[in-house]
């Protein structure tokens, strides 16, 4: 009866520690919990972590709508966030989406220099980067701003209103200099137009802005460049043609906005 008694009291004790234990380990749990719930302390202080926190799930309708999450039978076909297609692009810096429509009418771009030279090719030929390609214009205030072009995206919203994206234009790297009084821009970027049709809507837009142009070629290598006297305007256009069809062109101009 003693050892039953012993036997009882120990098993009593060790349920005591466990529970105990499991009090001590339940409070921790409590005091974590409060910590990052409380916005005085903890993730609190985070102002971004508080907005993840408490924000609203966004949710987008259309792909809501394949869910299918009460149907007893699978959906008919794969869920799918579509991909724009690359003839649908950011018509920025009033382009207004004009190039791409194929009834527009465009000027027809002077035929190349009938003595084939063309000293701007081998410019881009030995240019790795924007601004080296800036550097190596021949009109003296683009190359002289050169030297202080930062890369960012946003210059190629500040093209000028003359010489802006083309419509569908595939951005892949842009620079500027705006300081000492420069104005200088210059941007990459891809279009599914042909080369043809680009050259021919830039020199659109160049002569009814005022600007003499002419057109360069060597080989594959194609550039379209001018100046307006008024104001000592200049710009460059190189180009070329991608195996799918489009074109893939860098432009410097010296009187972004």
């Amino acid at each position: 009866m003693r050892c039953n008694r012993l036997i009882a009291i120990i098993a009593l004790a060790l349920a005591t520690v466990g529970c105990g234990a499991r009090t001590a380990q339940r409070s921790e749990l409590d005091s974590l919990d409060n910590q990052l719930a409380d916005s005085g302390s903890g993730n609190g202080r985070d102002p971004a972590m508080m907005a993840a926190l408490h924000d609203q799930i966004m949710v987008d309708p259309a792909l809501a709508q394949q869910a299918n999450d009460n149907a007893v039978r699978p959906p008919s076909q794969p869920y799918s966030g579509a991909i724009p297609a690359d003839t649908v692009a950011a018509a920025a810096n009033g382009a207004s989406g004009r190039g791409a429509d194929t009834s527009e009418t465009l000027k027809s771009a002077p035929a190349p220099k009938a003595d084939g030279s063309c000293p701007q090719c081998e410019a881009a030929r030995q240019s790795l980067t924007l601004g080296a390609l800036a550097s190596r214009q021949k009109d003296k205030r683009t190359a002289s701003c050169a030297g202080g072009m930062r890369y960012s995206a946003r210059w190629a919203t500040r093209l000028p209103p003359d010489l802006p994206l083309y419509p569908d234009a595939r951005v892949s790297e842009a620079a500027g200099a705006s300081d000492n009084g420069c104005a200088l821009r210059a941007v990459s970027f891809a279009t599914a137009a042909p080369l043809q049709r680009v050259i021919d809507w830039y020199y659109t837009r160049a002569s009814g802005a005022g600007f003499a142009a002419e057109h360069e070629v060597d080989g594959g290598q194609h550039v379209l460049g001018g100046t307006r006297g008024r104001d000592g305007a200049a710009f460059a256009l190189f180009l070329t043609a991608r195996r799918d069809g489009g074109t893939e062109v860098d432009l410097v101009a010296n009187n972004g906005s």
